[in-house]
């Protein structure tokens, strides 16, 4: 079971960086470890043996601190150091990780991975906290396409969607790009909802990559 689940965070052999929570924010990629560990240490609490969900943890572990590394263009060491935190447990102090949001007149939002002793516990149940907002709030899509507003021009007539291939493509660097590139790669987006109308205009006034 431990070898299954980790094979989820490995890359030949080793913990590796989750590349598709690079364009998170601190606070969601360290939610979304610690609610997949949360999840299977609560679950596995009943078993006999569960201190052999220690080399789990450290394959998580190591997978987020990369994460947050590359994120950041940073080491590892940096950003444990920056993210490790005490958390007080039945079986004494925990190290875990933290990040956090401030909110002005609130109490701040605090993800946290580990911190959780691997200790029997025969009387554990499955007690997960619901995240603060959706783990990946960047996928906004088909709200954009409910919408049913062209990005460009305001337009409600027959709305389709625009898609490069990498944000690269648009190559924002350049003065003389067409005005929707400019407006994807402001954005930072691969899709632009627009009309028929728009979208023909795009194919006619390609950007300079691909000319």
């Amino acid at each position: 079971m431990i070898k299954a689940k980790s094979a989820l965070y490995l890359a030949r052999g080793r913990p590796a960086c989750r590349n598709p929570l690079l364009r998170e924010d601190n606070y969601t990629i360290v939610a979304k470890y610690g609610a997949e560990y949360r999840g299977i240490v609560q679950y596995y609490l009943l078993a006999g043996d569960v201190q052999r969900l220690h080399r789990l943890r450290w394959v998580m572990e190591t997978s987020m601190l990369l994460t947050l590394a590359r994120k950041h263009r940073s080491t590892v060491t940096k950003m444990a150091t920056r993210h490790k935190a005490k958390v007080i447990t039945p079986y004494g102090p925990r190290t875990c990780f933290e990040a956090r949001i401030a909110r002005d007149g609130s109490t701040a939002l605090v993800s946290r991975f580990g911190g959780i002793a691997l200790k029997r516990q025969k009387t554990a149940t499955l007690v997960d906290r619901q995240p603060h907002r959706p783990l990946y709030p960047h996928k906004q899509l088909i709200g954009r396409l409910l919408k049913g507003r062209c990005e460009i021009c305001a337009s409600t007539d027959t709305i389709e969607v625009h898609h490069v291939r990498k944000l690269a493509d648009l190559a924002t660097a350049a003065a003389a790009q067409p005005a929707w590139a400019k407006i994807m790669a402001n954005r930072r987006r691969k899709t632009l909802v627009v009309c028929h109308a728009c979208h023909g205009h795009i194919h006619a006034t390609p950007t300079t990559l691909t000319q």
